[in-house]
């Protein structure tokens, strides 16, 4: 009846004409995925980077990063998630800068 148009649609019990009402409502994973990944990859890139500074300025520009990043995802939506997820997003943060400034003060 309605051929491939249907495919794309939520619900395909629907009419064609109607459009249901939806909103894209983010879930506290996605903002964990996001701060994840995107840390991992700033805190690479700074390590790369500063191999031949000292390794205090690895680490301080390490923490600034990580506090942007917290920040910003706190702002997204964090705040509002579950107390899990925002325990868990605050451990994960620490951990991976925890595991830049150990690889960093080797250095020193």
């Amino acid at each position: 009846m309605a051929g491939d148009r249907r495919i794309a649609r939520p619900d395909s019990a629907l009419p064609d004409w109607h459009m249901p009402d939806a909103a894209y409502r983010p879930v506290p994973i996605a903002w964990f995925t996001a701060a994840f990944l995107l840390q991992a990859v700033m805190l690479t890139f700074l390590f790369v980077v500063l191999l031949a500074k000292p390794a205090w300025v690895t680490i301080v520009l390490a923490t600034a990063a990580t506090g942007v990043l917290g920040a910003w995802t706190w702002d997204r939506g964090m705040k509002a998630a579950g107390t899990g997820w925002r325990l868990a997003t605050a451990t994960m943060l620490a951990l991976q800068l925890g595991f830049v400034c150990l690889g960093a003060a080797a250095r020193s």
